[in-house]
Formats: C-alpha cells, sequence, structure tokens
C-alpha cells in the first residue's frame, strides 16, 4: 500500500467564552449575549416576596458605558453584527436588548483544559495554539486502519467524530473540526461549518472550495493587507492564486508576496509542533475608565495584586519560573510604557512576583491616569514537577 496522505485537524472550540457562560446560564441559550467588560455588570439573583420564585437579572448592553471590549459574543449576537473585539458602546448600538455578562477567565482555562485532555486522549500529537484551538496531526492515527489511501479521509473522519464526542462528553460543549492535508487547509475548513462542524478539504478541492473565499480569510492576511490586496483588484483567495509571483513580491516584498503565492495555492510546509516553550508568560488587564494614579490608588493596587497572583498560578500551574519581571502601562494618551528587572535566580511565587514587579513600577512616573496595566514574567526555565 502507498503512504497514507497527511492528515490535520484543527479544533476549534465553537463561541468558547461564551459558550461556557451558557452551561453555568442555561436560561440564556438561543438569545444574543455578549461577554467583555469589568465586573459591574454581574447577574443579580433575585427572589419575588409574593411567589418565592428566585430568579437571575442579567445586565443589557443598552445600559454599558465604558471603554470596555467585546470578548467574544454569541452566534445570535453575530448575526446583529456583533464580533470579538468591538467596543462594547458600539456593539450597544447593533445590539442593545444583547445580555451582557463579565468574562471568567479561570473558567475559561478549565474548559480548556478540559477539551485538550479529552482530545489527547484519541490524538496525542497536539499542538497547542491558544485558550480555545488546537491542531493535531491524525496520520499515525489513521493509518494502521486503512486499506488504501483512498481509505484516508473516512477513517479520519471517524476519528474527528469520536473527537468531537469525547470533547462534548468532557466539557458540555461543542467543537468545529478542519480536517485537510496541511495546517493553512485545515484552519479554513474548520470555519467553514460553524457551530458543530466537521468539514474535509483535501487537495483536489481547493480550488472548488478555498478559492472562492476572500482572500481575507487566510490566516495573515490583515485589514491592511486586504485593503491593499483590493486596491489591486484581488477580493478572493483564487483571484490572488493567479497573481503572477513576482508580481506579488514586487508589491508586497519577496517574503511576504512569496508567502501570499504560496499559502493562495494552498501549500503549507508546518509541521504539527507538538511542544514549544514559551517565551513569555503575561497578565494584564484594561480598565472600563482612566484609573488616577492618587484617587485610585488602593483599587490599582489590589488590581495590581490580583494581576501578580493570577501570573504566578499560572507558572506553577504551567510548571514554569521566570528571571525577568516586568510591568507594561497604558496611559490615557496611549503612551505605553514598560519595566523589566531581572533577578539572580527565576521565581514563580505570586508574593516574590509582586515585590520585583512593585519594584519596576517604581521606575515609572505616574503622572497621568492609566487606561491598562499588566505584568509579565520572561528568560522562562522549566521546573520539574516532581
Amino acid at each position: 500500500m502507498n503512504a497514507p496522505p497527511r492528515i490535520v485537524a484543527h479544533l476549534d472550540m465553537d463561541a468558547f467564552f461564551a459558550s461556557v457562560e451558557l452551561l453555568r446560564y442555561p436560561e440564556l441559550c438561543g438569545l444574543p449575549v455578549v461577554v467583555g467588560g469589568w465586573h459591574p455588570h454581574q447577574p443579580v439573583t433575585e427572589t419575588d416576596p409574593a411567589t418565592g420564585v428566585t430568579r437571575r437579572r442579567f445586565a443589557r448592553l443598552r445600559d454599558y458605558a465604558g471603554r470596555g471590549v467585546a470578548t467574544t459574543a454569541t452566534y445570535e449576537a453575530r448575526e446583529l453584527g456583533v464580533h470579538s473585539a468591538m467596543p462594547l458602546m458600539k456593539a450597544a448600538r447593533l445590539a442593545p436588548d444583547a445580555v451582557l455578562l463579565p468574562a471568567d477567565f479561570e473558567q475559561y482555562r478549565r474548559y480548556s483544559r478540559l477539551f485538550k485532555e479529552a482530545a489527547r486522549t484519541i490524538a496525542p500529537r497536539i499542538e497547542d495554539r491558544g485558550i480555545d484551538e488546537i491542531y493535531l496531526d491524525l496520520t499515525e492515527e489513521v493509518a494502521p486502519n486503512i486499506d488504501s489511501p483512498d481509505d484516508a479521509w473516512w477513517c479520519a473522519r471517524e476519528v474527528a467524530t469520536t473527537l468531537k464526542r469525547v470533547v462534548r462528553s468532557a466539557t458540555g460543549l461543542t467543537c468545529s473540526i478542519g480536517l485537510a492535508p496541511n495546517k493553512l487547509l485545515a484552519k479554513l475548513a474548520s470555519e467553514l461549518d460553524k457551530p458543530d462542524g466537521l468539514t474535509v478539504i483535501t487537495e483536489a478541492e481547493i480550488a472548488s472550495r478555498i478559492w472562492p473565499l476572500p482572500a481575507r480569510r487566510l490566516n495573515g492576511v490583515g485589514p491592511k493587507t486586504n485593503a491593499r490586496l483590493e486596491s489591486l483588484g484581488i477580493r478572493t483567495i483564487g483571484e490572488l492564486a493567479d497573481a503572477d509571483a513576482a508580481w506579488l513580491v514586487a508589491n508586497f516584498g519577496a517574503s511576504y508576496g512569496r508567502w501570499l503565492h504560496q499559502v493562495s495555492q494552498g501549500r503549507d510546509d508546518r509541521e504539527v509542533e507538538v511542544f514549544s516553550e514559551p517565551k513569555s508568560i503575561s497578565r494584564e488587564t484594561t480598565f472600563d475608565r482612566d484609573m488616577h494614579p492618587v484617587r485610585d490608588r488602593a483599587e490599582l493596587g489590589r488590581i495590581f495584586t490580583e494581576l501578580c497572583e493570577q501570573l504566578g498560578h499560572d507558572l506553577q500551574r504551567r510548571h514554569y519560573a521566570g528571571r525577568t519581571i516586568g510591568v507594561k502601562l497604558r496611559f490615557e494618551d496611549f503612551r505605553t510604557v514598560t519595566r523589566v528587572h531581572t533577578l539572580e535566580a527565576p521565581i514563580m511565587e505570586p508574593h516574590a512576583i509582586r515585590l520585583a514587579a512593585g519594584m519596576c513600577l517604581k521606575r515609572v512616573t505616574l503622572d497621568r491616569r492609566i487606561r491598562l496595566l499588566g505584568v509579565r514574567a520572561d528568560s522562562l526555565t522549566p521546573i520539574s514537577e516532581s
């Protein structure tokens, strides 16, 4: 038998943060829900004194005032035009009656661990791409179960169906999976049939299924590049594939031009990286209102300590210690300042991180309101679990 084709899966959790919230608040299923902002819009539990019936009252987008952004939204909210990273004030104009929930990243990280652990029981060759998505190399899972290469995609679909089932069983959440010969196509495939989709794209289907898509769907084509492509008359991936490679290089530079030509043809030689060392681990928050360094000093101190504690817990959970601790501040005029402090030995304890970050903070002139605050650990060292 000839060698089976390389089979890569991209597993993407459906509206992940919002879906986790719907597990907690099932009465919101089917409604437009937006997750984002800071703590004041927590749901409130109320009891009717006449009937004794207890119910939850949720904040609505129309009542929001602040500078927060949407972290995610349910598909019902997306149909109204709301999307992640959209300012909540703008989202309120599009969907004023949508429910607004605060983000709970501790809960999202918990469910992230659950779905990745479940997936690893079926296909251990996993590349972690963030809190809600992974790549999986299914080639070794498929090869022993086929008689000919023609059976590979049918078998891969069976493996992907099992992956969806174990993820649902472990978390109560749905995911969408794309199957393809490489990571580029697998990611595109996972986005074609959301939510709860399972899509296969082979090399023979690139022209019919990938080329009609907008060029902006390519991971790596941002708004500026897309606008530039459109100004040159290129709107679809197929039109990009028809463009001469030398012309792309002339317009976008040697490296990026060659990359555009390659990905438009559906080519991607990247391996599924089963493990890669993180370069840094950080925690930061953007405030709903600018915080005054004097009048809001107590609140800023509390948040700063919480960020250091969260960073310490992240390091301990992932079994790393950091030798360089840094702080990041963005002021009301959008000026961003960073300061770092390198220690003699790496640390992971929240108290030690707070002390080191505090030394960094003392080197910042706090003469204007603050809109963002963050802490970071660099120069990471793996720590044994024993």
